[in-house]
């Protein structure tokens, strides 16, 4: 800092912590309030629309500052992050006293303690409540792959996988990361500009020497106290770097131990179903494309009564699995439930009791935690406790059930040593159960109860005296003291030690008030200590029994995650779906989940697709407002919520499994990419060609519209054919191309459905239902009078239409279009002109017509 004044011993300290982390707004922590300075001030001030002050000056200028209070300050540090910032968060490391005690005469110690960001929340307040918080780290590409850590720090869930540059785009749509850890160098990899490009708001690039390998082995075996890393699988290098790395950032910003996270996980290729980005963002699986989770078919599906089911269910449908046995082991969890409803609807009553013990563990474990956490925790396993009771005779919950048992003693222990009612905060005090700990019943009885002690030890000196007059007060010069008339004096005992005479009163102490005093004195203090401190020995005893509470609350979110299938399955009657190996996909009166839940009035036109070795691509044509769209993603979402384990809206559902599925429906453009509508439809459609297989599924919808007529039929035509030849993937593509329905001539394999339509005296009415055959017209000049078209550029529509279809063929195609003048609108009095009968008016009448029409003018 440069000033022609001396900065305060304050400012001075302010700065020294400032500069080791530029990069975050410093919250500087000075008694109640965390105050922020200079240019921080200034963006924190218009950020959170607060008062900006000023306080001294540098240079001659006003310093800008501004405060939040410590007490409500989550709420201002959530807006923050929200709009992206990082806030270092600096506290006051020592009291008053204990400064005067060491002889400091400046400014008391003051240092950061985390620094908060979006990947890196723990607390409720700022936390996503149904999703994982992920915090991501990549590695250096090596040998072609880019290692992916994923850490949820609120939970302690941490992964790790590897992925082809190309294919990152695919894992982070997956994962949906809040902050992704990087080295620099890695912005200038040319396969992955347009990749970060949609995640530039989460980056937080790093130094590439924080990616070292053998620090992160390093780090990692110091993390979990062991010689090698053997137990924790096969890991390649980047996965070893980025698992490292997501460590490091952990260590840099929360600046203590992180026992709370587990081992990584491996996620092995083709683990999962495959949804690349753009598919994501069309079957808006998890939020609508619009970016809310209203609408989208996690919101659909989700009828968990717990935060830690809602998390788990999300990551079930991001995740959709490839294994055939555990996707039936799934789908047998919620078989169950649908079996034994009134089961269900008891375990369900019971997880409505069950507060979030995953996030509770971690903020105890991280030392952020309070009362409230550790009766979270109480209530959860006494919920587990009556749980385990239910089971009985053969039920697919084996490993869930052996998690709830084992918990009496930690119950025990919670229900003996809190409170009903507990307060937020630990030092607050008052979350300790009378009975619990005899020494603090004591100070407590000393604190709450000090009147009633005085005046009971007043009463034994007055019977042990005879003094009946003998009073026990209290003075800020004396403390508390006995007050005896000179007149009594001769009764006083020898052990009254005397403390001042006065012309009305004999003043005495006695070694027992002197106790009593500082029993009193120190009684609230002593009480806070003695609590703080057996709110440290809880503490550590829910860390001894973390894995096993943690397998517990996991147990119960699998509970709430298969018991919310099964409910949303019976509220709209889905049925559990055959999946094999094969190539078959047959689907019987299929729905669409989430349209279907909007209408509610069981008006949905429900459809079947039936795929085969003789039945790979099916051409879909017709009208617009039929139900194209809807059908075809329809057919995604079943195959998905299939994959996760889940019952389907459908008859009957065999579904062979799919490992990839691609969605090119809808048109946006790109244009912060520099990308036309054209360009973002040729994209998705070049990644579809380059990567479906014939276990995929894809749904196409309008390929070449973009572009010039022919251009755009001859790509169709093309795509068409190397779908069917070369990817040889299960495919639905609905078009407006009518010439694409000739390609059966010469591609066996592949078969035409239409939209059943019904015509009456000139209307059209959509049945939305799926046939066998063509369209012989798109009927979109009644979708434009539908939309509201002026009646005058319908018929000016039809009129061409009706030209153009009478033309030849598009190969012989000169189009003749018919002149037309402008259509003007006639006005009310040429109207009346028209309708008169000249030669019956007389010309009286006709000069009245021409009077009220000039009237009628003006």
């Amino acid at each position: 800092m440069s000033s022609s004044e001396s900065p305060t011993p304050m400012m001075q300290q302010y700065w020294r912590v400032k500069e080791q982390h530029p990069d975050s707004l410093l919250f500087y922590r000075m008694g109640d309030f965390y105050e922020l300075f200079y240019d921080d001030a200034v963006t924190a001030a218009a950020d959170l629309d607060i008062a900006l002050t000023k306080r001294g000056k540098t240079d001659g200028q006003d310093i800008p500052m501004c405060g939040v209070p410590v007490h409500s300050h989550e709420v201002y540090l959530a807006k923050l992050i929200q709009k992206g910032h990082k806030v270092a968060i600096c506290e006051q490391l020592e009291s008053p006293q204990a400064a005067k005690e060491r002889g400091a005469k400046g400014p008391l110690r003051r240092d950061v303690v985390r620094i908060v960001t979006s990947g890196t929340l723990t607390e409720d307040g700022l936390l996503p409540t149904k999703t994982y918080n992920f915090l991501i780290a990549l590695s250096p590409v090596h040998k072609n792959t880019v290692g992916v850590a994923a850490v949820d720090l609120s939970t302690g869930y941490f992964t790790v996988e590897s992925t082809n540059p190309k294919n990152l785009a695919t894992v982070l749509a997956r994962l949906e990361p809040a902050e992704i850890v990087l080295p620099d160098s890695l912005l200038q990899h040319p396969d992955l500009f347009e990749t970060f490009g949609l995640w530039k708001k989460k980056l937080s690039p790093l130094p590439l020497a924080r990616f070292d390998l053998e620090n992160a082995r390093h780090r990692l075996e110091k993390l979990y106290a062991v010689k090698t890393l053997q137990a924790f699988g096969d890991l390649n290098p980047s996965e070893w770097q980025a698992a490292g790395a997501v460590v490091d950032y952990l260590h840099i910003t929360q600046k203590q131990t992180l026992t709370h996270i587990q081992p990584p996980r491996l996620i092995l290729d083709q683990s999962f179903l495959v949804i690349d980005t753009a598919t994501r963002r069309s079957l808006e699986l998890t939020r609508t494309q619009n970016g809310d989770y209203k609408g989208s078919l996690l919101d659909c599906i989700n009828r968990t009564v717990t935060a830690a089911g809602s998390r788990l269910l999300a990551q079930q449908l991001s995740s959709p699995l490839l294994d055939v046995d555990a996707i039936n082991q799934r789908l047998d969890q919620v078989a169950f439930f649908m079996d034994h409803a009134d089961l269900r609807h008891q375990v369900r009553d019971l997880l409505k009791q069950c507060p979030d013990a995953e996030r509770a563990l971690t903020r105890l474990s991280m030392g952020r935690g309070g009362p409230r956490d550790l009766g979270a925790l109480r209530q959860t396993v006494r919920q587990a406790l009556t749980l385990e009771s239910f089971w009985q005779g053969d039920h697919p919950f084996k490993m869930w059930v052996q998690a709830l048992g084992g918990h009496a003693d930690i119950y025990d222990l919670l229900r003996q040593a809190l409170s009903d009612e507990l307060p937020l905060l630990a030092r607050d005090g008052g979350f300790t159960a009378p009975g619990y700990n005899q020494q603090l019943d004591h100070f407590r009885q000393l604190r709450d109860n000090s009147r009633q002690l005085v005046q009971n030890l007043q009463q034994q000196y007055i019977q042990n005296t005879g003094i009946a007059t003998l009073k026990i007060r209290h003075n800020h010069v004396l403390g508390y003291h006995i007050d005896i008339s000179p007149s009594h004096a001769p009764k006083v005992p020898q052990d009254f030690i005397h403390r001042q005479s006065l012309a009305s009163s004999l003043r005495y102490t006695t070694v027992e008030l002197n106790e009593l005093e500082k029993a009193i004195e120190s009684a609230a203090s002593q009480a806070v200590t003695l609590e703080l401190s057996l709110f440290e020995q809880l503490v550590q005893a829910i860390q001894s029994h973390h894995q096993p509470l943690l397998a517990l609350a996991n147990a119960l979110a699998g509970f709430d995650g298969a018991c919310s299938l099964a409910e949303v399955a019976s509220q709209r009657s889905y049925t559990r779906p055959i999946l094999d190996k094969s190539l078959t996909f047959k689907l019987t009166q299929a729905r669409h989940p989430v349209v279907e839940q909007a209408l509610q009035d069981n008006t949905f036109v429900a459809n079947d697709t039936h795929f085969h070795d003789k039945r790979r691509l099916f051409l879909i044509t017709g009208p617009n407002m039929a139900g194209k769209s809807t059908y075809l993603r329809q057919n995604a979402l079943v195959a998905i919520l299939a994959q996760m384990g889940s019952f389907v809206p459908a008859q009957a559902a065999h579904i062979g499994v799919v490992d990839r599925i691609f969605s090119r429906v809808g048109a946006a453009d790109d244009l912060a990419a520099g990308q036309s509508t054209f360009m973002v439809e040729m994209v998705e459609t070049a990644t579809i060609l380059h990567q479906a297989t014939a276990r995929s599924l894809v749904i196409l919808d309008e390929i070449g519209r973009g572009t010039a007529t022919y251009d755009g039929l001859a790509i169709a035509w093309a795509v068409t054919e190397a779908l069917y030849h070369q990817n040889q993937s299960r495919t639905l593509f609905a078009t407006h191309y009518h010439e694409l329905t000739r390609l059966t001539e010469t591609l066996p394999n592949l078969d035409c459905l239409t939209m059943r339509i019904q015509e009456d005296q000139g209307r059209v009415v959509f049945l939305h239902q799926v046939i066998s055959g063509c369209a012989d017209k798109s009927y979109g000049v009644h979708v434009a009078a539908l939309a509201g078209l002026p009646a005058n550029v319908v018929t000016r529509a039809q009129q061409l239409l009706e030209t153009f279809e009478s033309q030849p063929q598009p190969a012989q195609r000169q189009l003749t279009i018919p002149l037309s003048k402008p259509v003007v609108p006639v006005s009310k009095v040429e109207q009346e002109l028209k309708a008169l009968d000249l030669d019956s008016l007389t010309p009286r009448e006709a000069l009245d017509v021409l009077y009220r029409l000039r009237q009628g003018g003006d």
